[in-house]
């Protein structure tokens, strides 16, 4: 469950050592007494700073016997906070993202992951009701099947993150969370590992959101998401989905076609319609018939025009409280489709497209506010705000409003 940037083109990634942002040369060697000083004043602000928190955490009811314990060796770890300031810079489009979500190694894997823990996994979906392919799925995504739990101890990279200070408050918060879980005995201070975010398991769990959702599905007195055994993590994964409205049978999402015309106005999230309405419309399956009443949906046009189009149901929804990139959520719910036997999206992603670069989506957002179509920040993230900014524009411009951030988009805002 990491924490995500919401996109619906691009995805930023932030997976461990998968995409590790290349380190520059190392210093020379007149240098190195520079980068001594640096580090050593680094570590004696951290200590001070650990000094301070433990005062304010035992405020909030952790025991100084607890502190004492997960503070035992302790540094400020350099690594977790080069990992944190890097994690923007690799970017790939959805359709790449999605091909290494739903990749065939990980759904053979996926599957074989169904096989051996089918037992385990169908007395979960007979609990909580969230089908065993989605748990799977999250699984897969989160830690390839438990194989990638993270290997930093949690409570020196959130100590590391929260005196770093870029978002202290968040990480000092998780950092709580976590000693009080070690303060209820669920795991042991030397067995509390995890990503350098912060996040555990199985199944990627947050401390507060552990404290508030994770299950001890064994029976053992101890919600332990960091075995071996994974059932304690993906019950809890299930348990989480439920508790935010997951609905049995239901789909994320189902591929469609949209009839000639289709006007992009009628797309987004916001606009909710019954399959039968959308029908009526001219929006249906690739089979031409109406898509099932699976309840409301809406139309997704996660690459615009130029690629497959959606129905999208709550389930979508759902998954994103677990992570809110709309890619992820497209990961997980077509790996789970995968895992359940359906094949690939029959139209074609736009994969001749030369994206935007990060300077051209800083240009981009700079145009849209100037242009009157309000955004917080400027940033070169494509998030929901800037693709409303950027639906808002095509429709006052009197074109196809899809929201998707081409260089026509860019020509049309740089031309006033």
């Amino acid at each position: 469950m990491r924490a995500a940037v919401s996109s619906v083109l691009s995805v930023v990634l932030v997976c461990g050592g998968l995409w590790t942002p290349v380190l520059a040369n190392p210093p020379t060697e007149s240098l190195r007494p520079e980068v001594r000083v640096v580090v050593s004043t680094q570590s004696a602000g951290f200590d001070r700073w650990v000094e301070g928190y433990k005062a304010r955490a035992q405020k909030q009811g952790v025991s100084r016997r607890v502190l004492d314990q997960a503070f035992r060796g302790v540094r400020y770890n350099e690594e977790v906070i080069s990992k944190d300031r890097n994690q923007s810079e690799f970017k790939r489009e959805i359709w790449d993202y999605l091909d290494f979500a739903a990749s065939p190694i990980r759904i053979e894997n996926g599957k074989a992951a169904l096989r051996k823990y089918g037992r385990t996994l169908d007395q979960i979906e007979a609990k909580y009701g969230v089908e065993k392919e989605v748990v799977a799925a999250v699984w897969g995504m989160e830690s390839t099947y438990g194989e990638r739990r993270g290997t930093f101890n949690v409570i020196e990279a959130l100590a590391s993150l929260a005196y770093d200070g870029r978002r202290d408050a968040f990480f000092e918060k998780q950092l709580t969370a976590a000693l009080e879980i070690l303060q209820s005995g669920d795991i042991a201070p030397g067995k509390m590992m995890g990503s350098w975010a912060g996040a555990m398991g199985h199944t990627q769990f947050i401390p507060t959101s552990y404290l508030a959702y994770a299950v001890d599905f064994t029976g053992d007195g101890r919600r332990d998401i960091w075995s071996d055994d994974p059932s304690d993590g993906l019950a809890s994964t299930a348990a989480y989905l439920a508790r935010h409205g997951w609905t049995r049978g239901q789909p994320w999402g189902v591929e469609v076609q949209l009839p000639k015309g289709f006007s992009t106005k009628q797309a987004g999230k916001k606009i909710k319609k019954s399959p039968g309405e959308w029908a009526r419309l001219g929006v249906v399956g690739m089979n031409g018939r109406a898509v099932k009443n699976y309840g409301n949906a809406s139309v997704f046009l996660p690459a615009g025009t130029a690629g497959p189009a959606f129905l999208i149901f709550d389930n979508f929804r759902v998954i994103s409280r677990y992570n809110n990139a709309d890619a992820y959520v497209m990961g997980v719910g077509h790996l789970s489709d995968r895992l359940k036997g359906g094949g690939e999206f029959q139209r074609p992603w736009p994969r001749g497209y030369a994206p935007l670069s990060f300077d051209e989506r800083m240009e981009l957002q700079r145009l849209l506010i100037r242009a009157g179509h309000g955004l917080e920040k400027v940033d070169g993230v494509i998030g929901p705000q800037t693709v409303g900014a950027i639906k808002a524009y095509q429709q006052s411009r009197g074109v196809a409003a899809d929201g998707f951030p081409s260089k026509d988009v860019l020509r049309l805002l740089q031309g006033g």
